[in-house]
């Protein structure tokens, strides 16, 4: 099973891939805006402790295209390049958690959004991504992390 991720695009066939915004709320608000949400990642590991609370989400579920194991996303600064295979991706943000997500399991939503020591929402819901060179991407694929240069800039909602 593999995934064609796209340069510029974003996954072939979804529904978010393209160079502009496809978010309803953002076309409404300028349909012209970059799209920073071309690929969502999460960790498997958000999925285990869901699921450990009685909820019963697997991969995919949530609207994800990756999913990862043994990677901090959600600590990863902006503008971190994941490399997976030949695929370049760079971290844009944080994805914002939806109402949709409370539709699909009551509950849910609330364990998505936790808060971080100053104080201010963490996002866990995962990363969203541009596409800066496509390929394919197959489970079990190695994820390599390469960090921008310093100083690093905090993920916040894309």
């Amino acid at each position: 099973m593999f995934i064609d991720i796209v340069a510029g695009l974003g996954v072939a066939g979804d529904a978010h891939s393209g160079k502009t915004v496809k978010h309803r709320s953002r076309v409404a608000a300028d349909p012209t805006q970059p799209n920073q949400r071309q690929v969502h990642l999460i960790a498997s590991e958000l999925l285990d402790e869901v699921n450990g609370q009685g909820f019963d989400v697997s991969p995919g579920a949530l609207g994800e295209n990756i999913t990862t194991r043994g990677i901090d996303l959600i600590g990863l600064p902006r503008g971190t390049i994941l490399v997976i295979g030949d695929v370049r991706l760079s971290v844009t943000g944080l994805r914002n958690p939806c109402s949709q997500i409370e539709k699909f399991r009551p509950g849910l939503l609330k364990l998505m959004v936790g808060k971080r020591e100053d104080g201010t929402p963490l996002l866990r819901t995962g990363i969203m991504t541009i596409v800066l060179e496509g390929g394919s991407v197959r489970a079990g694929d190695g994820i390599g992390v390469q960090l921008p240069a310093e100083p690093h800039v905090r993920l916040e909602r894309v």
